[in-house]
């Protein structure tokens, strides 16, 4: 019996704290650093930079410098960061019926909770049309 080699990469770079919240509020729209961190306001800056940094080179987020005035550092997901979506919209599914609220919550779930733009965007369909 063996763990999967997929899964193995999977839970590898999402069983990291804050990158699966990151990529949850990038599926609603491209932002800026600052934008991901007022929707994360438990995420140091440099957590945030690191995790972002992990997730542009594994190919999931494209990272895009904006010359400004001011110099603006901007994040959105490419075709491979696109494709999770529906997989986390099946996790939140899964989450509402097997880690009921009174579950022990960590700082990381409270922080969703209060953050992400709304519970409703996060868990749309996928394949509704709506992505």
């Amino acid at each position: 019996m063996g763990v999967d080699d997929a899964l193995t990469r999977v839970f590898e770079l999402f069983g990291k704290r804050w990158t699966g919240l990151i990529v949850a509020v990038l599926t609603q729209r491209p932002a800026y650093f600052g934008e991901v961190r007022r929707a994360l306001p438990r995420i140091s800056e440099r957590m945030l930079s690191d995790r972002l940094s992990e997730l542009v080179d594994a190919g999931l987020v494209v990272r895009e410098v904006d010359p400004g005035p001011p110099l603006r550092v901007s994040y959105g997901l490419t075709e491979a960061g696109r494709a999770i979506r529906p997989a986390l919209y099946e996790l939140g599914k899964w989450a509402e019926q097997y880690l009921p609220d009174s579950a022990s919550c960590t700082e990381v779930e409270a922080c969703v909770a209060e953050s992400l733009v709304s519970a409703d965007s996060m868990l749309t369909d996928p394949r509704d049309g709506a992505a």
